[in-house]
């Protein structure tokens, strides 16, 4: 080769180079090179979740069968609520990561990283089927626990919630204004800290109160991988929230702030009607008034990290979630430590950010 001719390859490398930093992450397009990587922390993250693998095969739960028999009725009725939401919410999360957001955030990094979220959401799927066949083995009663996003109240309001963010970006096939920039937007922020963030922490909140009383460890156990799994997930989204923060900076108005904040209190509502079912008149230790603390915290936390004023200045009423720290767990009664099927490094806890 040529020295005139190297130098016109280094120019075309250059340009390319330079061609592919100028685009962001939301334009419309399908990158589908790695390199040169624009956006590496995203391939990290896809990375660290690789090593987060489990199966439900290794969550045992043959311990719970025997404890359901002890419960009362009104905690009978909690569970039976709490698997019917689980039947259902890992699905809805599923399908918006491949009809939305694989769709929009253009770079294959974070394409990586929904694609191993996706394998997670399955898991988890599997894993609520898993305690359905388990904890309800009438098959009239899990045909009704999959059919409850229709016919429970509580939980169909939740899936509404859901399908109107879903639903306000589904007829965009590429992101060309801020206006549908904005949308897709409110869909993430809807599905990190609304749902991921906010509808599945209520849910633990129910497991780890069972659990604070030396109830149900295998849901416990599966719990705490789900938990770690979608904090990652939240994190992940958040991250996204920040890079088009940083390119497009224009698109967080006042405006946005305001939609987002009614956004998590129209969640902490819905939730709060989910606890209402669950809860009823109050059981020992848990009842509607503590979760709207509770979920009024959490909250909060989720609107500090997008950067915008707290709503409600709540703490956390359950010392039982404070202690829950999900990198390697040994519970409350001497039983075997819950380690993932692959080392993990690093640890989240919920006195960080539940």
């Amino acid at each position: 080769m040529s020295a005139d001719t190297s130098a016109v390859n280094d120019q075309n490398d250059t340009s390319d180079q330079n061609a592919k930093s100028d685009k962001m992450l939301l334009d419309p397009g399908f990158e589908l090179t790695l390199r040169p990587m624009r956006y590496p922390s995203f391939y990290d993250r896809y990375r660290d979740a690789i090593k987060n693998t489990w199966t439900v095969e290794e969550v045992d739960l043959h311990s719970d069968v025997a404890d359901l028999a002890k419960l009362s009725d009104g905690e009978r009725h909690m569970i039976g609520r709490l698997v019917a939401f689980f039947a259902t919410g890992d699905s809805i999360v599923s399908n918006n990561v491949v009809l939305s957001l694989y769709k929009h955030i253009n770079s294959p990094e974070a394409r990586l990283y929904l694609s191993r979220q996706l394998f997670e959401e399955a898991v988890h799927v599997q894993f609520y089927l898993t305690l359905l066949d388990t904890y309800l083995p009438d098959p009239e009663d899990r045909n009704a626990a999959f059919a409850a996003v229709e016919n429970i109240p509580s939980i169909h309001q939740k899936a509404q919630f859901c399908f109107t963010y879903m639903n306000a970006v589904d007829h965009l096939d590429s992101l060309r204004s801020k206006d549908d920039r904005r949308a897709f937007l409110l869909n993430l922020i809807c599905f990190a800290a609304c749902v991921e963030g906010l509808f599945f922490y209520g849910a633990f909140a129910y497991v780890y109160w069972f659990r604070s009383r030396g109830l149900l460890h295998g849901l416990a156990t599966g719990t705490n991988w789900v938990f770690r799994d979608e904090s990652m997930h939240m994190d992940f989204a958040f991250s996204v929230v920040d890079t088009v923060r940083e390119e497009e900076p224009d698109l967080f108005d006042e405006t946005m702030a305001q939609q987002v904040t009614a956004m998590l209190e129209e969640a902490v509502e819905a939730e709060l009607q989910f606890a209402q079912d669950l809860c009823g008149e109050g059981l020992p230790g848990m009842n509607t008034a503590s979760m709207r603390e509770y979920l009024q915290a959490v909250a909060d936390q989720r609107l500090a990290r997008l950067g915008m004023p707290i709503r409600y200045g709540s703490t956390n009423p359950f010392g039982f979630m404070e202690l829950q720290n999900v990198q390697e767990l040994t519970n409350f009664f001497e039983r075997r430590v819950s380690a993932y099927q692959v080392a993990v490094e690093g640890s989240v806890a919920f006195d960080d950010d539940f």
